[in-house]
């Protein structure tokens, strides 16, 4: 029976499903992506279309179906269209089209984060973040006004090689500490450089944590200042904050008056910057000694003081030692109480303007040793640039001479120290320089001088340098005569003149070997002139 009955279902006719498919149109976004719709149909039918950009899976089949079609993202701006047609293989006049429209990308500028927040303080090379941009449009970076004092970027190269579709671009911000105990922020424009209809245009906002506040003109406020400069400094050996600054190594506090406690002077040693001088030195109000010694790879540094060292008018002795300085802040004429100036050991190649008597009247030492980046003993066969060692005050030019003399009519200096350094040419002989003569009333009454029996053969030289007690000329790239007011100095046998002033190295720029043509073999000639001085068996030769 059951035989029976299925035999004559199988007889019967199946139903006849109409040709059709449930889509008209499909309308999808400009990066693509996949959508479906459904075939109906008793017989086989195929799935076409001219767009490259349409994919249609299965592309043929027999009875009803769902089938996906993709769409590849758009390289576009503008809309466009796509027909997709379904056509019967059983009956040609069978078809059935839909349109599909994909929209063309906006221009935009799209962050992933719109806002990035930054601590007041890290360590070198640790202050900076990286923004990703999406963008179909090239762009200029805007910072606000002001904000570029703590802030600076490095931008990518956007490469737009794919039509309208956004590319993604890093762009590097680096920041700076904030010292001060207020929070900043700083709106950032990403500005297209086409006059485009934006359809996204995201902006980044930076806010940086403000720094815990110091209580300036405090003993409290002296010791976090302390701190905080080595923080950014990167003093590899750093004050231990839980005991009392007073016990801090390199540390000298008043004992009383009216800043008792407070830092009277202070030694940073051995760190590693990049940077100008930390803005919390200007805080060491009390001060009187500053010494800021030995940077790190000091040789590859470029620096400047910075303004903050500037704001401590009462200072009177600074030491601003192997830190890798080029130039001196302008307002470096504030430190006018300064007695004593060490730029020693940095990769200075002139000899700073700023440094005049007039411009600091009270200045008795100053120390402008072994500026020099590298040693070179044959300067004409040097391939390096930015030498330091004053190479650009070559003393055959009218500028590097005039830098020179600045220093030798400074009456007031009892220590110049310019050892080791990349000065050539000749000295100068100091006559008609304005400077005043040894008068015979002097040499009458040296005692009004300060200095032993003057010789009659220091009439009518030039006093150049009469108070100094030491002046260091030696390994640098001088050549030629030795002036009288050098050789018969009434200092010179303090000097210790065959190291320390007539002792040369090396060979300039025009190849010649340095070293003065009329070095003394000893000091004898100098005893027969100064003949009331006692022999210093040191500089005699047997």
């Amino acid at each position: 029976m059951l035989a029976a009955l299925l035999a004559a279902m199988s007889c019967e006719p199946q139903a006849e499903i109409e040709f059709n498919v449930d889509q008209s149109v499909i309308e999808i976004g400009a990066v693509g992506g996949d959508r479906t719709f459904k075939v109906s149909s008793s017989g086989s039918w195929v799935a076409m279309t001219e767009s490259p950009w349409i994919t249609i899976s299965p592309a043929n089949g027999r009875g009803s179906q769902v089938c996906t079609v993709k769409i590849d993202s758009t390289v576009l701006f503008d809309q466009r269209k796509g027909t997709v047609r379904i056509q019967s293989l059983d009956d040609e006049t069978e078809k059935n089209d839909f349109e599909i429209i994909q929209n063309g990308f906006d221009y935009q500028i799209s962050l992933d984060d719109i806002q990035k927040d930054i601590e007041e303080y890290a360590g070198f090379g640790e202050r900076w973040f990286e923004v990703k941009v999406k963008s179909n449009v090239d762009f200029d970076v805007v910072l606000p006004d002001g904000a570029g004092s703590w802030l600076t970027y490095k931008k990518g190269k956007l490469e737009l090689d794919r039509g309208s579709r956004p590319r993604e671009v890093i762009v590097r911000f680096d920041w700076k500490i904030n010292s001060r105990d207020v929070q900043r922020s700083a709106d950032i424009v990403f500005q297209p450089k086409e006059d485009v209809q934006m359809g996204e245009h995201d902006a980044l906002k930076v806010v940086q944590k403000a720094a815990l506040p110091i209580p300036v003109g405090t003993a409290a406020g002296d010791s976090l200042s302390l701190i905080a400069v080595s923080r950014a400094l990167g003093i590899f050996d750093e004050w231990d904050a839980t005991e009392k600054m007073e016990h801090w190594t390199n540390v000298k506090v008043w004992k009383d008056g009216p800043n008792k406690g407070r830092v009277k002077s202070v030694r940073f040693f051995m760190f590693k910057t990049q940077e100008a001088i930390p803005y919390e030195i200007q805080n060491l109000t009390a001060a009187e000694e500053i010494n800021i010694f030995s940077n790190a790879n000091t040789f590859l540094l470029s620096l400047d003081t910075g303004e903050y060292i500037t704001k401590l008018p009462d200072l009177k002795r600074l030491t601003i030692g192997s830190y890798g300085l080029v130039t001196l802040h302008p307002d470096f004429v504030n430190l006018k109480n300064l007695e004593y100036l060490d730029l020693g050991s940095n990769n200075f190649e002139s000899i700073p303007d700023i440094l005049t008597p007039e411009n600091f009247p009270n200045l008795r030492t100053l120390i402008l040793n072994a500026n020099k980046r590298h040693e070179i003993y044959d300067l004409s066969n040097n391939q390096r640039e930015n030498l330091g060692g004053f190479v650009n005050d070559n003393l055959s030019t009218p500028e590097g001479m005039e830098s020179f003399k600045r220093l030798l009519k400074w009456n007031r200096l009892d220590t110049l120290v310019l050892s080791v350094n990349y000065l050539q040419g000749e000295l100068p002989d100091m006559k008609n320089e304005g400077l005043p003569v040894w008068t015979f009333e002097e040499l009458k009454d040296s005692l009004a001088t300060g200095l032993t029996a003057l010789p009659e053969s220091l009439q009518d030289l030039p006093k150049v340098l009469p108070n100094t007690k030491l002046l260091t000329l030696n390994h640098n790239r001088l050549t030629g005569e030795i002036p009288d007011w050098l050789l018969k100095h009434p200092k010179l046998d303090h000097w210790a003149p065959f190291s320390l002033v007539f002792a040369q190295e090396g060979k300039t720029m025009e190849g010649k070997n340095t070293g003065f043509s009329n070095e003394p073999a000893s000091l004898d000639y100098y005893y027969n002139i100064y003949v009331n001085k006692k022999y210093n068996q040191n500089n005699l030769v047997e």
